[in-house]
């Protein structure tokens, strides 16, 4: 096999010996297409292992996936969890809980806006953080040096915009599929040649889903979209503002309710439909 090629080496490029070098997975396309082309040898040097942060809302059919893949892969795939996103959103008493997912608001006077995005942040890149620093065996306020360990990070050639440093000094982030050229139905292509799939990973509540991904959800898991819908109800009343309801829909009305017909560009929305680079890719 001929290993892939690096054809934007300014953009991206391997530490030359990090004390640790591993996946942030999402367990979406390009992070499954980045696990399975280390385990053959395409990308390299081999990671040490993958890391996987779990909100505990994440659709059933993530949670099997993560399963198939763990056992083609020659390095650990670590599962990590902060808590229950799901119960801080819904049931949460602290602010902190309460307004850490985004959801669309409706205020008293008709407009509507959206939320503070919080739960990227504290239930997905600070955990994978901690979880690096109980690998190094380093406490919260231990000093790791600079570049001490490469991150890599599931971003395609479509979705170069989201690139962004680790915000530490001692995680310097890697974009295997920038540096290949690659984009999402690049590694969607990769995947079906080798007869391996992967699945959209995003929480179930997510407010930055498109029609598409709703109706995914609507028609292939009833049993999940009906619990989304109680969820969405419970969500109302849970905003900063007591004459302001949220909602998961963009278009600021119950999802039960919500026209999943219209194919809209997330560019037409005024937001971009992207929860950030470490939840789903």
């Amino acid at each position: 096999m001929t290993p892939w090629p690096n054809l934007w080496p300014t953009l991206s490029a391997p530490l030359s010996n990090p004390v640790l070098r591993f996946v942030a997975a999402g367990m979406g396309v390009q992070s499954t297409t980045l696990l399975l082309a280390a385990a053959r040898g395409d990308v390299g040097p081999m990671p040490d292992c993958a890391i996987f942060a779990d909100t505990r809302w994440e659709p059933k059919r993530v949670m099997e996936h993560i399963e198939r893949i763990r056992p083609l892969r020659p390095f650990p795939l670590h599962t990590i969890t902060r808590g229950d996103l799901r119960a801080a959103a819904i049931e949460g008493e602290e602010p902190e809980d309460r307004f850490a997912v985004p959801f669309h608001v409706r205020r008293g006077d008709g407009k509507l806006t959206i939320g503070k995005r919080q739960c990227t942040s504290r239930y997905k890149i600070i955990p994978i953080k901690q979880k690096v620093r109980d690998i190094l065996g380093v406490g919260p306020r231990g000093y790791i040096a600079p570049d001490s360990v490469e991150q890599w990070v599931g971003i395609s050639t479509d979705e170069s915009h989201r690139m962004a440093p680790s915000g530490v000094a001692y995680i310097r982030n890697r974009h295997p599929l920038i540096e290949a050229d690659m984009s999402r139905e690049a590694c969607k292509r990769w995947l079906a040649e080798r007869q391996q799939r992967a699945v959209k990973s995003r929480c179930r509540g997510c407010p930055f889903q498109t029609n598409d991904d709703w109706r995914d959800l609507r028609d292939n898991d009833p049993e999940e979209w009906a619990m989304t819908i109680a969820d969405d109800r419970a969500i109302r009343t849970r905003g900063s503002s007591p004459d302001a309801q949220q909602f998961m829909h963009f278009s600021g009305v119950p999802l039960e309710d919500a026209d999943l017909s219209v194919r809209v560009h997330p560019n037409q929305l005024g937001f971009d439909l992207h929860c950030g680079g470490a939840c789903g890719s």
